[in-house]
């Protein structure tokens, strides 16, 4: 069921979001200047992004009260922005490779499970869709019963 949150239940995940969108602004003016900025920075910059947006993201999820298939299918998402951000921070190392291809791997099955529409509970209006219904009737769940 969707549930719209407060100020303060969305007052940290937004301040996260808000942080992590001015570590983006850096990194895109560090694509432009890169001499204003110290060796180095780059992977910093996008690695901070990553793994802040993931943080943001299970605090988010945690405020929602998800079910426990919810919160672990949040997990997943934020654990492959973690092995994404890795990769960026450390590109050098043995294991930033593999670090991408989890990343990759748990991405593609994030993906897959919005596609087949697992865990069954959660709404498909997350993921920009809507219901033909109203909002009241979305909201408690009936125009689910028409769709595929």
């Amino acid at each position: 069921m969707y549930m719209r949150l407060g100020r303060t239940q969305r007052f940290l995940p937004v301040l996260l979001g808000g942080v992590t969108l001015a570590g983006v602004v850096m990194l895109l003016v560090w694509d432009a200047y890169p001499g204003l900025f110290p060796a180095g920075s780059h992977d910093v910059l996008a690695a901070f992004s990553l793994a802040m947006i993931s943080i943001a993201y299970v605090i988010y999820r945690i405020a929602r009260r998800p079910s426990a298939l919810e919160f672990a299918k949040a997990i997943l998402l934020a654990a492959a922005f973690l092995f994404w951000a890795a990769n960026q921070f450390w590109p050098a190392l043995p294991q930033a490779t593999l670090f991408n291809d989890i990343a990759i791997a748990l991405f593609v099955l994030d993906v897959f499970l919005v596609i087949v529409g697992w865990p069954r509970s959660s709404p498909d209006s997350s993921f920009g869709e809507s219901c033909a219904e109203s909002c009241a009737e979305c909201c408690a769940g009936s125009c689910r019963k028409g769709r595929v």
